[in-house]
């Protein structure tokens, strides 16, 4: 095997608290999507989400916990 780069190593753990809707949209945006895990499809809409300037500023006034994948909306 030809000495290819890596990418660094991962060595820092995030802990994430969801909701049962809220981990079943990203479960299912994952199949949808064909990925191989849930922290690869985290990482994937995470870099979706830096690599846009479609969205406005987000609130800088509101606690964390009300932070929502889910849109009450939805």
């Amino acid at each position: 095997m030809p000495n290819q780069e890596r990418p660094p190593k991962r060595t820092e753990k995030l802990q994430l608290m969801l909701d049962v809707e809220e981990l079943k949209v990203i479960d299912d945006w994952r199949f949808e999507n064909r990925l191989p895990s849930r922290a690869a499809a985290i990482r994937e809409l995470i870099r979706r989400g830096l690599n846009t300037d479609e969205f406005e500023e987000p609130p800088t006034e509101i606690p964390s916990g009300e932070f929502r994948v889910v849109d009450d909306s939805e």
